[in-house]
């Protein structure tokens, strides 16, 4: 007999899927004995479970992100449901095809206040573009082929119920009958293409521009040869979100990284100047950094109509895939003779780059540089490397330091910004390509709330990867360091110790018990000795650097705000104060340092 569940893991491998993220339970306990026996025959999907269901769900959310193929979690009812609801709303707010396969109690107990039974339903609306109960086998196609096209095209999480008895239930042949839906396991194309004349006009915006920025999305992964063809002919200098880094290599001169906080100050100064704006593939959050109204015409392409125009008041929104978008529209773009905007933003870009070099070898006394961690780990990353950042400093030094060239990857949870996300993408980034050298980047805060756990998951599944080397690296400082700087730079306040202290664990000591090798970095000099001992172990390194929890996350242009905000929360009494003043004045004469040099070149180069 065929079951419901024997029916679902076979549809689940027709949508091309051939791994799940999962974690057992009696409420999902019908499917996974069906898991485990399609397993045993040879046809089922590879089962990988790490130890917490939100490992599951941001896992699977980074497959998707790392692969764009769909990625699917499974999970038992109440509490393994609660558990998915953050890596969902990471798939949710980062706008990436999620399935989730999530067990419910029986059928006659629904509604009535039984164990681990909840409305499922009502929880999951909020975050799910499509939630569904089975509750006959003859729906079960309908709905679980319904859950992975919506979730493909319209490119977030969608949901299975599945009660525990209709689990185990036959699965009926299905006939031509009223209220019965037969239906495919095949999702439309979403290579969209806007009208023609929608092109010509984006065309005539374009080409009537003399300083042309683009900024470049997520959203444009796979068109980065379209990206740099459009740019060419506009001249068009580029900026690119943090998810985005991927798209357009680092060796690309015109290529100003980011824009923000975390940007540079080209970035800023293309922002400041241009006259039209292109945003491909992003929902760019920070509307404080883009162009006052009316400064540049401005064009929006994306796959999320809702979300296009939000930002910036647009002139024109063009609702299609970046890639088929960009195609059409090459052959109408005029070829500019005058690169000037572009030559500009190229020069910039040296000086920047000098400048967070001199950033990243400034000494500090207590503790190891921050950025010089992330400024030697560039230095040395492999072709085809994978890099995951998480949520709070360390995205600040991913955005400031790391540079990828074509061929690698990188992400970590954008819009949602979860901490502890960087441990589970880096394993899913190792199971998509085994092959490939992954870094995991993250913060003891971070790493203190799931990171521990998931080294056993890596201990569990290290020996199955063709190429064992995941290096992850912990930045010690026992702080929430980016909220530390936050309640500055935000709201004037002093740290209050008692929120922000984190316990000091001895990771690299964790990593060894576990059978890893651990590399304890207590000074400067030791950070580059570190990365070429990580990157020559042909496997799974901890690096524990002991770094600053007081060197400044100081933006590309500092405003007024953020300096008096910082020096009333001083004058408040924050423990650090001394340490503070100290590494922030080292951090800020080096800044000064360089940009008089810059001021100096740029008027000697006004003067010849």
């Amino acid at each position: 007999m065929t079951t419901v569940s024997d029916f679902v893991i076979q549809r689940i491998r027709q949508w091309g899927v051939s791994r799940v993220f999962a974690f057992p339970g009696d409420g999902i306990g019908e499917f996974d004995g069906a898991l485990g026996a399609a397993q045993r025959a040879g046809d089922g999907l590879q089962y990988v479970r790490p130890t917490h269901e939100e490992i599951c769900a941001l896992m699977a959310t980074a497959h998707a992100k790392f692969t764009g193929e769909v990625g699917v979690c499974i999970a038992t009812s109440s509490p393994g449901a609660f558990h998915l609801l953050n890596g969902l709303y990471d798939a949710q707010m980062d706008n990436q095809p999620v399935v989730a396969i999530i067990g419910q109690q029986g059928l006659d107990a629904l509604g009535t206040f039984t164990q681990q039974e909840s409305n499922l339903e009502r929880m999951l609306a909020d975050v799910a573009v499509y939630v569904q109960t089975v509750v006959s086998p003859a729906q079960a196609q309908a709905v679980l082929d319904t859950a992975f096209r919506t979730a493909r095209v319209r490119l977030g999480p969608a949901v299975v119920v599945l009660p525990h008895d209709v689990q185990g239930m036959a699965m009926p042949e299905l006939a031509p009958q009223n209220w019965v839906s037969r239906s495919s396991a095949v999702a439309p194309s979403i290579a969209i293409t806007p009208p023609e004349t929608d092109i010509r006009q984006a065309a005539s915006i374009i080409n009537a521009g003399n300083r042309v920025t683009f900024l470049v999305g997520h959203g444009a992964t796979g068109a980065t040869d379209e990206v740099l063809k459009a740019a060419e002919l506009c001249g068009a200098g580029i900026i690119t979100t943090l998810r985005a880094k991927q798209v357009v290599p680092s060796d690309v001169a015109h290529h100003s990284q980011q824009l923000g906080l975390l940007g540079s100050l080209p970035s800023v100064h293309q922002m400041s100047g241009c006259d039209t704006l292109v945003l491909l593939g992003t929902n760019y959050p920070y509307g404080q950094f883009l162009p006052p109204t009316g400064q540049a015409r401005a064009i929006q392409v994306d796959l999320k109509p809702e979300q296009m125009g939000l930002r910036y008041p647009t002139e024109l929104n063009l609702w299609g895939d970046v890639k088929a978008t960009l195609t059409a529209l090459i052959p109408h773009l005029d070829a500019k003779r005058d690169h000037s905007w572009q030559t500009a933003v190229a020069d910039e870009m040296v000086e920047w780059e000098s400048e967070m070099e001199a950033q990243a070898l400034v000494g500090y006394e207590d503790g190891v540089n921050p950025r010089r961690v992330y400024h030697e780990l560039n230095k040395r990353l492999p072709p085809q490397a994978i890099v995951t950042a998480d949520a709070g400093s360390t995205a600040d030094w991913y955005g400031h330091h790391i540079r990828l060239r074509r061929g690698m990857r990188g992400d970590l949870s954008g819009r949602l910004a979860s901490m502890l996300a960087a441990m589970p993408y880096a394993t899913a980034a190792k199971f998509a390509y085994p092959d490939r050298c992954v870094i995991c980047t993250i913060g003891d805060g971070a790493f203190q709330m799931l990171g521990l756990n998931e080294l056993i998951t890596i201990k569990k599944y290290a020996q199955e990867w063709e190429n064992p080397q995941l290096i992850i690296m912990v930045l010690h400082n026992d702080d929430l360091t980016q909220v530390s700087w936050e309640m500055r730079t935000e709201d004037a306040n002093p740290v209050w110790p008692e929120s922000q202290d984190v316990e000091s664990v001895d990771y690299a000591g964790w990593a060894q018990l576990l059978g890893f090798t651990g590399i304890q970095v207590r000074t400067d000099d030791e950070v580059g000795a570190a990365w070429d001992a990580a990157f020559a172990n042909h496997g799974v390194t901890l690096i524990d650097a002991y770094t600053s929890k007081n060197v400044p996350p100081l933006p590309p242009h500092i405003t007024l705000e953020f300096a008096k905000n910082t020096a009333e929360a001083l004058l408040k009494g924050d423990p650090e104060e001394p340490a503070v003043l100290v590494d922030s004045a080292k951090a800020l004469v080096t800044e000064g340092i360089e940009r008089i040099k810059d001021t100096l070149h740029h008027d000697k180069k006004r003067d010849d």
